[in-house]
């Protein structure tokens, strides 16, 4: 259950039909791995909406907010201002598997290719998992590609597995938001790997949930964690609007209580499906919105990026692994809190 579903408005603007990054057309599929005491991870892949990213290319940008991270391709995402692959969210240590994985992929779909930049974002899910065994294998990542789909699961699964969110079970979650511009209607879609955050810091809908819950069991590890983000559009804009939207996704992320703490890896891929940059040649005519237009996307962004936080942690359940634990969010005390704060319908 998403935020809507439990009565928790984050926000002005209306989700899309689906509330999440599916609302752009780009499926998600996950592969998790659950294996004795120890390992809790797995692998999680989107696909935009084109026969073959590496020949239909979609305008992108990246943001390093903190850059304690090891995201692969940014480097030429950032030169380029376009996507040519999926994108894969794992552990840490796999991301160079996942990346070898998804050259391969490439390859098979385009037999003539000689260079290709993956794109792998991370965070370190070594609390609940074993993240040393590099369980995690090329062939899990084909299966996500397999799996992948428009209504797709969240919370603990694929990449989320063995994650943590203010000490809570983290994971993937998702929200979209539409909002009008010169008479069109343009939908904004964010997915978060989210591993990040104090207890205590823990806001939802403005209210300090985590104030009241700092003494719930499952603590551990304060503060220290990862969060990575994908935002897409399907409004036209061009690599450095991208970016300036890719920035706004730190407002989101605030308003649930992050801080960015040292030892946090906090990055932002975004990308637009309104136009392609086919291989070979550039297009000829490129057109984007009016820099003067973009503040309600800017808005739309960080409400869907505060709301993915929520429905990742909504959505999460209780965890054991490598010795630890991670109790899901007490949802039904989070609405009496957020009642008292004036905050739900509910009450």
């Amino acid at each position: 259950m998403k935020a809507p579903e439990v009565g928790i408005k984050i926000g002005l603007y209306e989700h899309g039909r689906r509330n999440s990054i599916a609302d752009l057309g780009v499926r998600v599929g996950h592969k998790t791995l659950i294996e004795g005491e120890n390992i809790r991870t797995g692998v999680t892949v989107l696909l935009p909406p084109v026969e073959n990213p590496y020949r239909e290319r979609l305008f992108s940008a990246t943001f390093v907010m903190n850059g304690f991270s090891k995201p692969i391709g940014f480097v030429q995402v950032e030169e380029l201002g376009y996507i040519e692959t999926p994108i894969a969210l794992t552990n840490t240590l796999s991301v160079y598997t996942v990346a070898n994985a998804m050259v391969k992929h490439m390859i098979e779909l385009n037999p003539d290719l000689r260079s290709v930049s993956p794109v792998v974002m991370e965070c370190n899910d070594s609390y609940l998992n074993d993240i040393r065994a590099m369980k995690v294998g090329e062939e899990h990542y084909f299966e996500a590609v397999k799996n992948a789909k428009l209504d797709f699961e969240e919370g603990s699964v694929g990449a989320g597995t063995g994650m943590s969110a203010f000490e809570f079970k983290g994971g993937i979650g998702s929200s979209s938001r539409i909002v009008e511009i010169g008479g069109e209607e343009y939908t904004v879609g964010v997915l978060v790997l989210a591993n990040f955050g104090r207890r205590e810091d823990l806001a939802i809908a403005g209210a300090p949930v985590g104030l009241h819950l700092r003494d719930y069991p499952g603590r551990g590890i304060s503060g220290r964690g990862s969060i990575s983000i994908v935002v897409a559009t399907d409004a036209p804009l061009t690599a450095r609007q991208l970016r300036r939207l890719a920035k706004r996704t730190v407002i989101g992320l605030a308003r649930t209580g992050g801080y960015a703490h040292h030892g946090s890896g906090d990055v932002v891929l975004a990308f637009s499906t309104a136009q392609r940059v086919p291989i070979g040649k550039e297009p000829e005519l490129v057109s984007f919105l009016p820099d003067s237009s973009l503040s309600k996307l800017f808005k739309a962004t960080a409400e869907a990026t505060e709301e993915a936080v929520v429905n990742a942690l909504l959505q999460a359940k209780t965890m054991k692994g490598n010795g630890h634990v991670r109790y899901g969010l007490p949802v039904e005390r989070v609405l009496e809190i957020l009642g008292k704060h004036s905050r739900s319908p509910r009450f």
